[in-house]
């Protein structure tokens, strides 16, 4: 008796020792196949305060400066109706509202996914097997038609918060391209100012072109008398006629500059060339109207656009993050339909005709070749960039504001300095003229003086540009006006917690 069941257990002591092996082998696929361990973002956000700048920036403090339309304090009305007019027709802030369109699309498209969907269906069909594809008293041969009217319900329970994640990525780029419209904004109302600090400057040019142009050809009037009195020679008559010729040549550089001035503040406006020719010359901007107050704003962090954007990029990745690794957990989703159904010519609304159908699944990811942690090691590296832009942004805007500062400081002395030659080279060309009219010395020494006022005054119109231009730079630096909603404010100066 008991050597006829040796037999039989055996073979179930040798099927549980399959059942264990099976159970190990399946849970050292789960371990080993779809495991997310050692995979994590190494990237981390750097603070303001990290980076030295007390001393280039030491008189900062929080001043609101700029104004949002800081432009109209310069008062220049041909100005103000460039800049608005640049807001409502270029291009780029098209495309930079577009983008932050197609961003909120997929904010709503995230969104969607985490919700249940409901799709209703209704279907009729008509159908006549062939006559030999099927045996005698299966029908063949026979028309039907069918009927279905049915309302078909679905939903993933996001267990583990991966599509919550995936639309808090999506809303966080959403913010970041809607910043960076505003962004666009600001740019365009420097670069229009900028531009428009260009044409006058090279207005400024053409008024030193022409009077050197006449100073030139009356030295070399005066010079030609002298060489046929035998007072000069050739030689000096050939000299005179060499700067006329520069004169020439630096005229028609002016007008050049002025043509291509006016053709950039035109493609600023979203205009055609014309457009440019129909701006008058512009008055030089007041620089006291741009001189940098004497206390900057302490922080950059939700005053700069980009800043403000990049953070949130960073904040949008970290997500991506934390739904890449929800992907390696079980899911649980619900799918379930009820509906009318009928064959033949049996009413479709009667109570037999009713269905109805649920069912719940689980899914687990096992073994997928590691695609998942595939996805996962991306995730973790565009994080990690996400916060390498973010660092060089900051310290691009830190240093961006220090070196507007030491330039315009720069600048300033330099302006001083040559107001002073200017000055110096005024009265000298009223001392020259003097004494040529008192006839104590030539009208060509006092010419040769007055190329030295000319030069002194070209250079004072560069000053009083570069100044101009270096402000509204600074305007740009410090962001432009922008202000940051609540939300971005908190979320820039929050430090960075890895997903």
């Amino acid at each position: 008796m008991h050597a006829a069941l040796a037999p039989w257990t055996d073979v179930a002591a040798a099927r549980r020792v399959v059942s264990r092996m099976a159970i190990a082998a399946a849970l050292a696929m789960l371990g080993a196949c779809a495991s997310r361990d050692g995979l994590t973002p190494a990237g981390t956000l750097r603070g303001a305060e990290s980076f030295a700048a007390t001393r280039s920036l030491a008189h900062a403090s929080t001043a609101d400066w700029p104004a949002a339309d800081w432009w109209r304090a310069l008062h220049d009305p041909q100005l103000n109706a460039l800049i608005d007019e640049a807001l409502a027709g270029n291009p780029d802030l098209a495309t930079a509202d577009a983008r932050a369109r197609e961003a909120q699309a997929l904010v709503i498209e995230a969104q969607a996914a985490r919700v249940p969907h409901v799709v209703g269906r209704a279907s009729a069909k008509g159908e006549r097997p062939s006559g030999t594809q099927f045996s005698t008293g299966e029908g063949g041969g026979f028309f039907s038609h069918t009927r279905e009217m049915n309302l078909g319900f679905s939903w993933d329970l996001d267990l583990w918060g991966g599509r919550r994640a995936a639309w808090e990525a999506a809303l966080g780029e959403a913010r970041a391209a809607r910043v960076d419209a505003r962004a666009a904004r600001i740019m365009l109302s420097v670069n229009v100012a900028r531009a428009y600090v260009n044409l006058a400057y090279a207005f400024d040019q053409q008024d030193v072109a022409r009077a050197e142009y006449e100073r030139a050809d009356e030295a070399l009037t005066l010079t030609r008398q002298r060489v046929t009195k035998g007072i000069d020679n050739v030689a000096q008559q050939r000299q005179a006629e060499s700067e006329v010729a520069a004169a020439a040549r630096e005229q028609a550089r002016a007008a050049q500059a002025i043509g291509s001035a006016r053709i950039a503040l035109a493609i600023l406006l979203g205009a055609g060339p014309d457009r440019g020719l129909a701006l008058a010359r512009p008055a030089p901007l007041p620089i006291a109207a741009l001189a940098v107050p004497a206390d900057l704003p302490a922080t950059l962090l939700g005053r700069r656009a980009d800043i403000v954007a990049a953070r949130w990029r960073v904040e949008a990745a970290s997500r991506n993050v934390v739904a890449a690794r929800a992907d390696f957990l079980p899911n649980v989703s619900l799918t379930a339909l009820i509906g009318l159904a009928t064959r033949g010519g049996a009413s479709l609304f009667q109570a037999a005709s009713r269905t109805y159908n649920i069912g719940p699944a689980v899914s687990l990811p096992i073994f997928d070749g590691g695609e998942r942690r595939s996805v996962l090691r991306k995730r973790d590296a565009q994080y990690d960039l996400a916060v390498a832009g973010y660092n060089k942004t900051l310290i691009g805007a830190i240093g961006e504001v220090a070196d507007d500062l030491h330039r315009l400081d720069s600048l300033a002395m330099q302006a001083d300095a040559q107001q002073r030659a200017l000055d110096s080279a005024t009265d000298a060309w009223r001392l020259a003229d003097a004494r040529y009219r008192a006839g104590v010395g030539s009208y060509l020494d006092a010419l040769v003086v007055r190329q030295q006022l000319l030069v002194a005054s070209r250079e004072v119109a560069a000053l009083r540009a570069q100044r101009a231009d270096q402000s509204l730079q600074l305007v740009a630096a410090l962001g432009g006006g922008f202000r940051a909603e609540p939300d971005d404010v908190a979320l820039a100066v929050t430090p960075s917690h890895r997903p």
